[in-house]
């Protein structure tokens, strides 16, 4: 693979039109980054949750503050790779005209990173595959190619992401986002079907990044930019290189920042936060530095920027020393796993408390088992009513319940079942509750 084939201004849906005139206020990649700050799918990651409850009286990270950070963070990492490595390469830009705008690619498809993600979190996504797995989606199996099954009993957040950017919904641009080829591959951290996906051992087959429905898209794309097929697996990919920074940035942002949510939560002392990032913030002795902050949220606040700004250097300079690695598709492990013995080390650490004190922590899992009866209680109601031939007036009223853009023009049972997912999967925590109240006959709206 190569740079001047894989950075791509070609954009879905408009393959002919030529990229913008030099002098136009943004890039073509600029514009990708717009187009999804705008979007409507962008702005209801704002009541999804990321880790803790929503909402609360203190404030934590949602979807969208932490979409915006991985953001931040990833631009940083794109643009310091391209500094580093136009700074052992001063030719690079003749080679590839576009990588100067990898900071602007890698910050767009950081953006979309998590677009896919239902309710709830992982909950969310569990909740939905255990409908077809364990409920009385079971039934569904008969009527599906194996393909298809996989998708559905393994619903992912990645794929979805993918399926929001480039599916033709209805009454919306056939075209869909009409992002950029370079961005979208970014964005998909596993190119392989469900059917393919879920090896151990193998770093981009770890899950799957497009649905049945999106095989010949994310084909396309792949062709277009020249990404390798997996040699362990002919129907899938190799990653595309930015995919790596774009994980990167994901990586930094949850392991440093939920620590900060669980100092706001008092899940973690101030003395636990500083023991936990203060190895990480470089050379520099900060010990004076945080003795002149009274204020405990501020120290931790410093000592987070220092230790970003640590892990995004160790990740950039990994990137640049190993990129015949990543252009070839052999590099096994996520950029954080590739840093030194000691950062590793500490990020570790970081990983066991996080998982014993913060994503167990009682109201974490709280929130988890409701979102999960309430997400599998919404599929148990729509998917049979939106598949039955012979519905009943109740069934009818559900199925009036799903916008008009969910609907499939489809009869195929696939394709039905996808649509409900799309309906359900692209609900907020607040409205999932709330439909789920009013269903039940939990709450009735007022009739004043």
């Amino acid at each position: 693979m190569n740079w001047k084939q894989l950075i791509s201004a070609k954009r879905w849906g408009y393959e002919d039109r030529l990229p913008s005139e030099q002098f136009d206020a943004r890039s073509e990649f600029q514009r990708d980054y717009d187009r999804l700050i705008f979007s409507s799918p962008f702005r209801r990651l704002q009541n999804k949750t990321q880790v803790f409850p929503l909402p609360g009286a203190v404030f934590v990270h949602n979807r969208l503050t932490h979409s915006l950070e991985v953001a931040s963070v990833g631009r940083s990492l794109g643009r310091l790779f391209y500094n580093l490595l136009k700074k052992n390469n001063p030719n690079i830009d003749e080679e590839a005209p576009y990588l100067q705008e990898v900071g602007n690619i890698v910050s767009a498809a950081c953006l979309s990173h998590d677009l896919g993600n239902p309710a709830f979190g992982h909950s969310g996504e569990a909740a939905i595959s255990s409908f077809f797995t364990d409920g009385k989606g079971q039934k569904y199996q008969e009527m599906l190619t194996k393909e298809q099954w996989a998708d559905i009993t393994h619903f992912e957040g990645n794929a979805n992401a993918l399926r929001i950017l480039t599916h033709p919904f209805n009454g919306k641009d056939p075209k869909g986002f009409a992002l950029t080829y370079t961005s979208l591959a970014a964005i998909v951290k596993y190119p392989c079907a469900a059917i393919d996906g879920h090896i151990k051992g193998s770093h981009h087959r770890k899950k799957y990044g497009y649905f049945d429905a999106e095989k010949e898209t994310f084909e396309k794309i792949a062709q277009e930019l020249g990404l390798e097929r997996d040699p362990a697996n002919p129907q899938g990919y190799l990653r595309h290189p930015l995919v790596y920074l774009v994980e990167a940035a994901d990586d930094i942002c949850y392991n440093i920042i939920d620590l900060e949510d669980a100092h706001h939560l008092k899940i973690l002392s101030y003395e636990e936060v500083e023991a936990l990032l203060l190895p990480l913030c470089g050379g520099e002795n900060l010990k004076s530095r945080l003795a002149d902050l009274e204020d405990p949220s501020s120290r931790v606040a410093l000592l987070r920027a220092k230790a970003i700004n640590t892990l995004i250097n160790a990740c950039a300079e990994v990137f640049v020393d190993n990129q015949d690695q990543f252009l070839a598709g052999t590099f096994q492990k996520p950029l954080m796993d590739a840093l030194n013995d000691d950062i590793v080390a500490h990020m570790k650490t970081i990983s066991q408390i996080s998982v014993k004190k913060i994503y167990n922590a009682a109201t974490v899992v709280q929130i988890e088992i409701a979102g999960f009866k309430v997400m599998n209680a919404l599929l148990e109601e729509f998917v049979p009513a939106y598949l039955k031939s012979n519905k009943s007036l109740f069934d009818k009223k559900l199925v009036a319940m799903i916008p008009s853009q969910f609907h499939s023009k489809e009869e195929d049972t696939y394709s039905k079942i996808r649509s409900v997912l799309d309906f359900v999967s692209g609900m907020t925590d607040v409205y999932a509750v709330d439909l789920y109240r009013k269903i039940k006959g939990i709450s009735i709206a007022s009739l004043d």
